[in-house]
């Protein structure tokens, strides 16, 4: 592991649990949690979340891909940011995917796959509305989403993550009715101006250390096509990564996907990368409720 990674993971880990010190689970929330949906044991465990008045209803699903530029992270991390989506009248499934370095590309998107897979297997035991799955991930998760977004929805792309290592072929059953990217890197030809000394977490994360196939490969923006979820797309004033969202935008436009572009904060009231997560930030909770409403919109 590089030491950049290092110092992610506990730099990260001190800032999320300030962050949700002394919060509690929601009173009006039902938690099913520590579900297996792989064989790597502990990396393989979700959370299912769900309103509790909403007992015996089969509910809209939003999956929480979480950050972490790829080496940090767990659903523990993301448990009341995805309780705070349940309040809003989804159940809300929040996993925990194998990380770099000891799980090299595509392992992340492979877990999310199977989380997939494991909704559509469970439906009825935990009340999961299948014909309406929504998703939502920032940071490495925005990644990591729209990277498994090309994956069901480009054919040729498929083929050369499949290629390149994913095990299983895209089921046609599974589908997203519309997806949330937030704060999200979309590429990785170039190293992120904020974050110099980045570029070892391409060692960590891809197998070749980031070798020109590899980049490519992992090049969300790239194989965007018609077929793409509609999207929500938000960044904010203070994060590192908002340059990133006109790339997305424009190759949403070039093929004709529709979105939505929030823009979150100001100079003055400035926010910062994945404020959303705050559920004691107002603003974060105005973005959650704003990417709720944009998920209704296609129920």
């Amino acid at each position: 592991m590089s030491k950049f990674s290092e110092l992610t993971r506990q730099s990260f880990s001190e800032s999320d649990k300030k962050r949700d010190e002394g919060l509690t689970t929601p009173a009006g929330i039902v938690r099913y949690d520590d579900l297996s949906y792989g064989d790597y044991g502990n990396w393989n465990l979700l959370d299912v979340y769900r309103p509790k008045d909403k007992e015996g209803v089969k509910l809209p699903v939003i999956v929480s891909v979480h950050g972490g530029s790829w080496v940090y992270g767990d659903k523990e991390v993301y448990k009341y940011y995805c309780m705070s989506l349940a309040e809003r009248g989804f159940a809300v499934v929040n996993f925990t995917y194998r990380l770099a370095p000891e799980y090299k590309f595509p392992a992340s998107v492979e877990d999310t796959d199977n989380v997939l897979r494991w909704i559509y297997e469970n439906a009825d035991t935990y009340g999961l509305d299948t014909e309406n799955v929504f998703a939502v991930g920032d940071s490495a998760g925005a990644h990591i989403l729209g990277v498994y977004s090309n994956f069901l929805t480009n054919k040729d792309y498929a083929k050369k993550l499949m290629e390149y290592g994913l095990i299983k072929e895209p089921q046609d059953k599974i589908s997203f009715r519309a997806i949330a990217l937030n704060c999200g890197k979309y590429s990785m030809d170039e190293v992120d101006e904020a974050n110099p000394d980045a570029k070892p977490i391409l060692d960590d994360f891809l197998r070749n250390g980031g070798d020109e196939k590899e980049i490519d490969l992992v090049n969300v923006l790239k194989y965007i096509t018609d077929g793409f979820p509609p999207s929500y797309i938000m960044t904010c004033y203070g994060d590192f990564l908002k340059k990133e969202a006109g790339k997305l935008i424009s190759e949403l436009e070039e093929e004709g996907v529709p979105f939505e572009y929030h823009f979150y904060g100001s100079k003055t009231e400035p926010l910062g990368h994945v404020f959303h997560c705050n559920v004691r930030l107002d603003a974060g909770q105005r973005c959650n409720d704003d990417e709720c409403d944009f998920f209704r919109k296609y129920l």
